[in-house]
């Protein structure tokens, strides 16, 4: 596939239904922050379209004529796309491994979140890019999809526990917004676990998503069960359920034509 240029949102609808929870809001994300690729499998009438975003990919069209090396370039993203175009991706990777996923929304009160005066929950602003920045290194999933750490603390979409020295304990932020529904994600650092922090800053999150109009989701592994629980006290209620593929190394050319 080639990258292609933002294409017109108008034209996106028939390809990327906009206004559902899920893989659906990675599209709209991209249009809104310009953050992210859109790829197709040629520049005019394209037969496939993608979007890429923080290692996530959302892949749409027919697959139909088109040959394995087209979808090199997804490699190592986790691609979400319509059973039609798993033989192609099955004979385009090494390997492609299914993922379940579990798409929640929010639907109840969360439960209260006791926090420890010492500890404010508030939302992150520029000042607190070095902060950001600081978080261990298993954190740095959490502001790709805003482009890194000070476009995470500047995005106006993320919120934290913040301890008495400034350093950040726990942030929850909004990882996909889009026009109906907004996904969101969760880090706390090691120490600082069931101290109810991820909890404070996910509601904190939540009513300010809801002060936009729009609904907030969640999205995780059906094997993540600290995810699931985080979800469901926080007042999150499953949706549906769906399947991305881990996509692995392209299969070489020589491979594909033996």
């Amino acid at each position: 596939m080639i990258e292609i240029s933002t294409p017109d949102p108008r034209a996106l609808v028939r390809w990327f239904p906009t206004g559902s929870p899920g893989p659906a809001t990675i599209g709209e994300h991209v249009l809104a922050t310009g953050i992210g690729r859109w790829w197709a499998d040629r520049p005019v009438r394209p037969r496939t379209v993608a979007v890429s975003c923080a290692g996530h990919v959302v892949l749409r069209g027919n697959p139909e004529g088109l040959t394995p090396s087209v979808f090199a370039p997804l490699a190592g993203n986790r691609v979400e796309a319509p059973a039609r175009f798993l033989p192609a991706l099955g004979a385009a990777f090494d390997r492609l491994t299914p993922w379940e996923r579990m798409i929640w929304t929010l639907q109840a009160a969360p439960q209260p979140a006791a926090v420890s005066r010492a500890v404010t929950v508030r939302r992150l602003d520029p000042a607190d890019t070095d902060a950001v920045r600081a978080l261990h290194s298993d954190a740095s999933w959490l502001w790709a999809s805003w482009g890194g750490p000070r476009g995470l603390a500047t995005s106006g979409h993320a919120w934290a526990a913040v301890g008495r020295t400034g350093r950040l304990l726990a942030v929850a932020c909004t990882y996909f917004r889009g026009t109906g529904h907004e996904d969101v994600a969760v880090h706390t650092v090691a120490d600082r676990r069931r101290h109810h922090l991820a909890l404070a800053c996910v509601s904190a999150l939540c009513e300010d998503i809801a002060s936009r109009g729009h609904t907030p989701s969640w999205n995780c592994s059906v094997h993540n069960r600290a995810s699931r629980l985080l979800a469901w006290t926080a007042g999150f209620r499953l949706v549906r359920e769906y399947v991305h593929f881990a996509a692995g190394s392209p299969v070489a050319h020589d491979r594909l034509s033996a």
